[in-house]
């Protein structure tokens, strides 16, 4: 049986990559508009779903949901946040790299934003692997 943690962290990847996804579309058909025009609806839908979804899960779970994290969670939750802040790391390297070989600050801010993205879905994924694991 699932965790309400990990039941968290599951719903929150998927939202992140749902959204990212929506993301890479929108930018994709429209690269060269300022970045607002992506940007809000992206935003919207994260908040949109990320609540909604919350709330559902409460709604399912409510004592799981008012308890605090425990130890081991609290440790899963530190570790993720440290292996994913490598991951942001890496990404805003990249970013930083093409944006020197393409001067382009709309394209910028999309890596800069994807990078975040991915650095948040990878720390809901590791989150559901360190919980999956002994620590």
């Amino acid at each position: 049986m699932m965790s309400f943690r990990e039941k968290s962290a599951w719903t929150m990847a998927l939202v992140m990559i749902v959204t990212g996804v929506f993301y890479a579309w929108l930018v994709s058909h429209a690269p060269m508009a300022p970045v607002i025009g992506p940007l809000l609806p992206y935003v919207l839908a994260v908040i949109v779903l990320s609540v909604v979804l919350q709330i559902l899960l409460a709604i399912l779970s409510p004592k799981e949901a008012n308890a605090a994290a425990d130890e081991r969670e609290k440790l899963v939750i530190a570790r993720a946040g440290h292996w994913s802040g490598m991951i942001l790391a890496v990404l805003l390297m990249l970013a930083g790299g093409t944006y020197v070989v393409h001067p382009n600050g709309n394209m910028l801010f999309h890596h800069i934003l994807g990078a975040l993205i991915a650095a948040q879905t990878a720390e809901y994924l590791f989150q559901i692997y360190f919980l999956r694991r002994a620590i």
